[in-house]
Parts: structure tokens; sequence; C-alpha cells
């Protein structure tokens, strides 16, 4: 299997982000995993990185609820960045409201990066499956 060069983890839960990268490093997947506590966080180090002409992360683990800057709020403009190749977007969510379905079907049918829901907690079958079509 192929090594990512950068996976991002979006996600205010400590003990989510420390799972996600546990078995991240455990597979050895990436030259680099960042994380950041909310999506303005996210935003504003990504868009600084396409100003910079610096790789975006080809892999993104994103929580829909988080203070400040949510996950849909991250993904209306993350969308909206001049990002040509594919990021793999991977929410990750307790949520089991039908509405965030709805959100994740309606982001998904306006881009062209590939944008997946998974209830939390992540498994390790779930976190190789997600890094394996990256």
């Amino acid at each position: 299997m192929k090594k990512i060069k950068s996976i991002c983890i979006i996600d205010d839960d400590p003990i989510t982000v420390f799972g996600i990268k546990k078995m991240l490093n455990s597979f050895d997947l990436a030259d680099e995993i960042k994380t950041y506590v909310n999506g303005k966080e996210a935003i504003d180090e990504i868009s600084q990185m396409l100003e910079q002409n610096i790789p975006v992360p080809e892999v993104i683990f994103l929580d829909i609820n988080m203070p400040i800057m949510d996950g849909w709020q991250f993904l209306e403009k993350f969308l909206t960045l001049n990002i040509e190749s594919k990021i793999r977007i991977n929410i990750v969510t307790s949520s089991i409201d039908p509405f965030d379905r709805q959100q994740w079907e309606h982001f998904k049918s306006k881009t062209h990066h590939l944008i997946e829901f998974k209830n939390k907690p992540i498994r390790k079958n779930d976190i190789l499956e997600i890094t394996k079509a990256a």
C-alpha cells in the first residue's frame, strides 16, 4: 500500500483524535498527521497551504459537531477552494440525526471530492478502507 503524504484530523474530541492517530501510526500509513480542534483552524491552514503551493492533505477525518466552525461549515468553505486533486473526506460522527445524512448527501453531490460518512467509533478496518482508496 502506498504511503499517504498528509492526513488531517479535524475533531475537538481528544479521545477520537488519539484513537485515529494511534491506528494510522500502527499501520504506518502517513508521512504526516495534522490535527485541528475546529473547522476554522483547519480551513485557515489549508487555505494558506494553497496560497503557498504546498500540497493539501490527501485524506481528511472530519467531525460534524465542533465549536467555532462545525464540520458542515468547514465543508461549505472547503468546497469553494480551488483544489484539483480528489481529496478523501471522511465525516466521522456519533450523530444519528437523519439531517446529518441528508447534509452528507447534499455535499457529496456538490463536489468531485470523495465524501464518506462513518459513525464513531472508527475501527481499524474503517481506517484501512479509508486510506486504501486514497
